[in-house]
């Protein structure tokens, strides 16, 4: 499962981008699905990761905010069930190589190890402990003789934006550890999570792509995580696994266009580092569609057939109950998943259940919802957006806005008064859906 950061759907070439090359992405899609219509539940790094980790909604989290830094209390509570605990309860081997932003140790959680990925299912790490651009992040690896910041883990480097050499190193060397976990476990089922720290801004390359790509630094970054997922699908191909090996690939949110035309930020002059959200609205930070909406490729040779456009709306939601149901792990049942089985969409041929009708929340920094869309219908109940650009509308529960997304991709007519009961329908489902969560409660609330 290869997660990017802050990437936008405009920034491959099987999307049209005419100056960054990403054959081996391509090849991803052209060797299995890609979903024109996939989404996360955030436009921001915490949040997203949460639910593609446990099919839940970020409000179900606890944790109050879309983004966690390294002195936040909090972190994905110890009874949260991720992919990596499931898949671990039927026998595979779990890491994560690359970014974990669900928490870390520090002084006011007391340096708990439940904050950091050990915790929830993974056998082995390498990666930061938050995004890169955090003045004190880390790169850290899991070592059972290790004691920084706490047993059980490494310091490989520190104060990552500042160490230049550690900080372009990062994409080489999360896929090196993921290509040495494949070999080492190639005759054992095995899961790795791969959420590379790029193209978060500040971008960092290393050497051998500098200056390659026709569209930049951006350019290069790209280029040079294309290039890691060919070696890691080359890998799976050597080791004759690749027939039987499930490649999920996506972004934990829409590029971070706050930045496009600023020339003073912290990361220097960045109006060309940052990607394309075309033809969607706005980007990370917001939950107008191009917050949400990111590039989502399923690629399985054995089962699935290949070179497909798929239209049918899925999220990251849906990874953890299809995996599951695929793998022969038992849902849980004690704790409400939001997600759903899709196997009927990656396999129609087969004789899987229905896929439900799709529905999901556009949650905000607070991670409470936003917007909600059901089927072709999008309902607006605040303007959420870091740009602080309204786009001329205003939004309320009073006043909602209603766009029909798939044949209004850009959010531009709103249909509110035209479609009354559509509007009311989705106000509705919109705040059951809150009902519901804030029934339930968080682990959090349990304490």
């Amino acid at each position: 499962m290869i997660f990017t950061d802050d990437n936008g759907y405009g920034d491959y070439e099987h999307n049209g981008n005419p100056t960054i090359k990403t054959p081996n992405i391509t090849r991803l899609k052209e060797g299995g699905i890609n979903f024109t219509q996939f989404y996360v539940t955030s436009p921001a790094c915490t949040a997203s990761r949460y639910s593609l980790l446990t099919g839940r909604y970020p409000a179900r989290s606890g944790l109050g905010t879309w983004v966690l830094n390294p002195a936040s209390e909090k972190y994905i509570h110890r009874q949260e069930i991720t992919l990596a605990e499931g898949l671990k309860s039927v026998g595979y081997k779990t890491g994560i190589f690359g970014k974990w932003h669900l928490g870390s140790p520090n002084e006011k959680n007391e340096f708990t190890p439940e904050s950091l990925p050990l915790a929830h299912g993974f056998d082995e790490w390498i990666g930061t402990n938050v995004s890169h651009d955090f003045e004190n992040s880390m790169l850290l690896k899991s070592d059972p003789e290790g004691n920084n910041p706490i047993p059980g883990y490494s310091l490989i480097a520190k104060d990552l934006p500042a160490n230049t050499k550690a900080s372009e190193s990062l994409t080489g060397v999360c896929t090196k550890a993921a290509i040495d976990f494949i070999k080492k476990n190639k005759d054992n089922p095995f899961f790795a999570y791969i959420p590379y720290n790029m193209p978060h801004l500040g971008l960092f390359v290393s050497d051998e792509f500098k200056g390659k790509s026709r569209n930049g630094e951006l350019g290069d970054v790209m280029e040079e995580l294309d290039a890691a997922i060919g070696d890691i699908c080359q890998t799976l191909e050597d080791l004759g696994v690749r027939e039987n090996t499930v490649i999920i690939f996506s972004s934990d949110n829409g590029p971070w266009i706050v930045f496009n035309n600023r020339t003073d930020s912290k990361y220097g002059d960045t109006r060309l580092k940052v990607g394309y959200a075309t033809p969607f609205r706005d980007g990370k930070g917001s939950t107008w569609e191009g917050g949400h909406r990111v590039a989502g490729i399923i690629n399985w040779p054995a089962k699935i057939k290949g070179n497909r456009n798929e239209q049918t709306p899925v999220s990251t939601l849906d990874i953890l109950p299809t995996i599951f149901a695929i793998a022969g792990v038992e849902m849980p049942t004690d704790r409400t998943i939001d997600g759903r089985d899709i196997r009927s969409v990656l396999m129609p041929a087969e004789n899987y259940p229905k896929v439900e009708d799709f529905s999901l929340l556009y949650s905000y920094f607070d991670n409470q919802p936003s917007a909600i869309r059901a089927n072709e219908w999008k309902l607006h109940v605040r303007i959420g957006s870091q740009t602080k650009n309204n786009y001329g509308y205003e939004a309320s529960r009073e006043t909602p806005l209603l766009f029909q997304v798939e044949k209004d991709l850009g959010e531009r007519i709103d249909l509110a008064k035209q479609e009354p009961e559509k509007t009311s329908e989705l106000l509705t489902e919109l705040e059951n859906m809150e009902l519901q969560i804030k029934k339930e409660g968080s682990f959090w609330d349990q304490e």
